[in-house]
């Protein structure tokens, strides 16, 4: 059936790593932990970053408005700012309840811009609440595209994945680009597991559409501990609680879902596609990270995560 890929990263080492499963049943192909999986969500980290490079070479500032990079967008999003659509704070409406129910053809992150123009208004003004939004960091993408020149995917692969020795690690696109040693996705439908690997939303490369594997996933997590890439300054930011413009706070930092998990606050995030189920518990003091990757659509692998991390934290 299919399965999963563990990793325990412990104090700079890895000290466990297993794959269960298969990664595709039409070939019955062994899960193994150079297995690469969608990561859905988990994705939002590695976006928030590319944008948090972008700040540190001063070519954007997370203040800045949604309007400076898109002129043409509509009037209410002149109040959103980057740091709104880091934290989930810029009341975007879902691009999934603005798709068509007809939609035959995937959609990309350029297209879920599009969708914007199909309702003049927010959930609520920027800054004021938190609300899940894959269509701010779809829309990041896009800024990350503006400002640095490049596509979404190059511009990750040369400042983040092949940096820190991610080399099968990708932002796929269909016909671009390839996933080596691919886990592809599956639900149980009627009594017996079918591959359901790709949506209508599998495409949008900002807010789910990297694919990798524990160890490579392991490799970027000792880069954000040794902060190769960003100050330890930012770096705690990005994993810490966000303040909101009216004194609320939110579970949310940069790319990071924050939780407080027997009596440590940390971060974490998971991730589900229509045939992928991820989960990535961080302890930044305690040097411990646990990752589960499953191609698998069904139960939430957070259960995992915290059971191992309780035989270390207790």
């Amino acid at each position: 059936a299919p399965g999963a890929s563990v990793l325990v990263y412990h104090k700079n080492k890895i000290i466990f790593k297993k794959g269960y499963g298969i990664s595709n049943i039409e070939t019955g192909i062994p899960i193994e932990t150079n297995t690469n999986f969608r990561l859905a969500s988990v994705t939002k980290q590695f976006t928030a970053m590319a944008i948090l490079l972008l700040e540190k070479r001063h070519k954007l500032s997370l203040n800045d408005s949604l309007i400076k990079y898109f002129t043409g967008f509509p009037e209410y999003g002149k109040g959103i700012r980057i740091k709104d659509l880091l934290t989930h704070s810029a009341g975007l409406v879902d691009y999934e309840d603005l798709m068509p129910a007809t939609q035959t053809i995937q959609l990309h992150d350029t297209n879920c811009m599009q969708l914007m123009y199909m309702t003049d208004s927010l959930y609520f003004p920027a800054g004021t609440k938190y609300k899940y939004s894959n269509t701010g960091y779809s829309i990041l993408a896009l800024i990350v595209e503006q400002v640095s020149g490049e596509p979404f995917a190059a511009f990750l692969k040369q400042n983040i994945f092949k940096k820190i020795g991610m080399k099968t690690t990708v932002a796929f696109e269909e016909g671009k680009s390839t996933v080596a040693n691919r886990a592809y996705g599956h639900s149980y439908i009627n009594g017996t597991w079918a591959q359901t690997d790709q949506s209508m939303t599998s495409a949008v490369l900002g807010d789910g559409g990297i694919y990798t594997n524990v160890e490579e996933y392991s490799k970027w997590i000792k880069a954000l501990w040794s902060y190769k890439l960003i100050s330890p300054t930012m770096q705690k930011r990005a994993w810490d609680k966000t303040t909101l413009d009216n004194g609320s706070i939110i579970d949310y930092g940069y790319g990071w879902h924050v939780e407080d998990f027997l009596g440590i606050t940390h971060p974490y995030h998971d991730g589900s596609s229509i045939g992928f189920r991820n989960s990535a518990g961080l302890f930044p003091e305690q040097k411990l990270m646990v990752v589960v990757l499953t191609n698998r659509n069904e139960h939430d692998p957070i259960e995992e995560v915290h059971k191992i991390a309780t035989l270390f934290l207790k």
